[in-house]
């Protein structure tokens, strides 16, 4: 049976750590604004939390946020890092990546993946300093992050030193730690996770592109500010290069587990979700299904789209404390039995 528990947190400012206390749960240290990578000079931090449970070593969990690839950033995760990193035992990795907006509106999706992958690595160099297991690592993320970790959980075998720059055969990397090369690190392991939670993620950027994500009258587009245009610059159209959206598109990316086996995975989505719906969700399922791959699939029954976000959203008519506790519990014990 799932509980349903609320946070009540105090905090304590400590020079460099943030402790939080919850007075139903344990404390944790946080460690904000980590700096992991300056693509071409553009700066992306992480938050990183470690339970005080006196343990010497901890899974890891790495949070991709969402917002269309274009609006918010890993403050939106706050409450949801919080919560795992006082209610469960991981540290928590909540991260920043480049938007389609950013460096003058000239960041491409390919290089959004690079980011995350970049993180990744990243993460798995570094956490143990923070008490993290790297060979223990779960990805997770909502809407455009949840199609963010997709990618980690199913394309770590897809890295190059040129991303898209001679064609659609892989990703660069943000972040490659000194002295080493990508290719022996993936033919190592050194990119693959042991689980991957998605929720409400994208799968299909090749359909989103024929519609209207790429067009003016997508509010994503609107609400960050930035000119509509092709995710890959003028140069690459979806109906000329259909090569390059799907290669950043989960659902034609599923190798059989003949060939490769992916980690567990938790599916999750609002059964009022009119963005990513249930169906698109449970078509993406039955394609891991049909491949061989372990899935688990949940539906929050009542809730709309971004029901994992911090705060409130009027819109919406949701509230962390309401609607993404339930969700959070489920994705918990998932981790607990799949780490």
């Amino acid at each position: 049976m799932i509980m349903i528990r609320r946070i009540l947190a105090l905090f304590v400012l400590l020079p460099g750590v943030l402790l939080a206390q919850n007075n139903s749960t344990h404390n944790y240290k946080l460690e904000k604004d980590v700096l992991w990578a300056s693509p071409e000079g553009f700066d992306l931090t992480m938050d990183i939390y470690t339970p005080d449970t006196g343990k010497d070593s901890y899974p890891v969990l790495i949070i991709y946020h969402g917002g269309g690839w274009l609006i918010n950033n890993k403050s939106i995760m706050d409450e949801m890092s919080q919560y795992v990193a006082s209610h469960g035992e991981y540290v928590v990795c909540n991260v920043n990546y480049r938007l389609l907006g950013d460096q003058d509106n000239t960041v491409t999706m390919d290089e959004i993946v690079g980011d995350v992958f970049g993180a990744l690595l990243w993460v798995k160099e570094h956490v143990a300093q923070y008490n993290g297991d790297p060979k223990r690592v779960a990805v997770t993320g909502d809407s455009a992050g949840g199609h963010l970790a997709s990618m980690v959980v199913l394309m770590e075998n897809k890295l190059n030193d040129c991303g898209f720059s001679e064609g659609p055969d892989g990703f660069r990397s943000s972040y490659i730690p000194e002295g080493k090369k990508l290719k022996k690190l993936v033919k190592k392991g050194g990119m693959e996770v042991q689980a991957g939670l998605i929720s409400y993620g994208a799968f299909d950027l090749l359909a989103a592109c024929q519609g209207d994500f790429e067009q003016e009258s997508n509010f994503f587009w609107q609400m960050g500010g930035a000119k509509a245009r092709p995710i890959f610059g003028d140069s690459i159209s979806v109906t000329e290069n259909p090569e390059y959206y799907k290669m950043v598109s989960p659902i034609y990316n599923i190798p059989k587990a003949s060939e490769r086996k992916l980690p567990p995975q938790l599916l999750t989505v609002g059964s009022k979700d009119d963005l990513t719906t249930p169906e698109l969700v449970s078509a993406y399922k039955a394609k891991l299904e049909e491949a061989g791959h372990p899935v688990e699939y949940w539906v929050h029954e009542g809730r709309p789209h971004a029901f994992l976000d911090s705060g409130t959203n009027d819109y919406l008519g949701i509230s962390f404390d309401k609607d993404a506790i339930p969700a959070l519990e489920v994705m918990l014990d998932f981790l607990d039995k799949v780490l």
